[in-house]
């Protein structure tokens, strides 16, 4: 099967600045493309995704949290791990999140069977995000869909464990998802202004997130830009 490669660059802010993935060439089929956020800083980045109007894609919200499935405004929404965490969390056990996704697995399988292309949204560092990400990457590739893992490595003074366990997070889904675009939140620093609170931080950290995947979706979907088909991707 024939593939085209483009490279995706956010200089200054995305780790390995150049990311290069293939799609394969395929005519006569609109892309089934959807964006699964995971955990709580995934959640809040489609959110931010969904009112900015990304276009072309279907969201769906993951999360150990019922209360904060609550707020999402996803299309789909699936609570991971109910028998496990009984809708509290993870707890911020990478751990507690994998065996929620694993115990889940059916349901993911469910609302992602028949995509084309699948773009997981995480925060990595914490439980459900950093453990459930990798599960779902699984079953992405299980399912023939190109995978492309959009991260966010945590703040330095969130503590030596949660940079640790964020850090083998993005290690174990790097072997897993076709691409891992990373973005480091400590580099954020040099983009916002000095006196900027957290909230403007993370603000600025959904923005990125938006545009590492409308980057990537505009490319496919816009007419005369790229011709990326997909119906013989399966």
């Amino acid at each position: 099967m024939p593939y085209s490669s483009f490279h995706f660059s956010r200089n200054g802010i995305v780790k390995n600045d150049s990311k290069t993935i293939e799609t394969p060439i395929i005519k006569d089929k609109i892309p089934n493309i959807n964006v699964i956020g995971v955990g709580g800083a995934g959640g809040n980045a489609i959110n931010h995704m969904i009112d900015s109007k990304l276009r072309g894609v279907n969201f769906i919200a993951a999360n150990t949290d019922a209360e904060a499935l609550e707020y999402s405004k996803a299309q789909f929404r699936l609570q991971i791990g109910e028998k496990l965490t009984e809708g509290l969390g993870a707890g911020a056990n990478p751990q507690i999140g994998r065996e929620a996704a694993l115990e889940s697995e059916k349901k993911i399988r469910k609302a992602l069977k028949g995509s084309d292309m699948v773009f997981i949204v995480a925060g990595l560092g914490g439980g459900t995000g950093t453990g459930a990400a990798p599960v779902i990457a699984g079953v992405c590739k299980d399912i023939g869909a190109l995978t492309v893992a959009v991260v966010t490595m945590p703040l330095y003074f969130e503590g030596e464990k949660r940079i640790s366990q964020g850090i083998e997070g993005m290690n174990t889904i790097k072997g897993i998802a076709d691409t891992v675009i990373t973005i480091p939140n400590d580099r954020l620093r040099g983009i916002v202004s000095k006196n900027a609170k957290m909230v403007d931080m993370f603000r600025k950290t959904d923005e990125i997130l938006l545009y590492s995947v409308k980057g990537i979706t505009d490319l496919i979907m816009m007419p005369g830009l790229v011709n990326l088909d997909f119906a013989r991707f399966a």
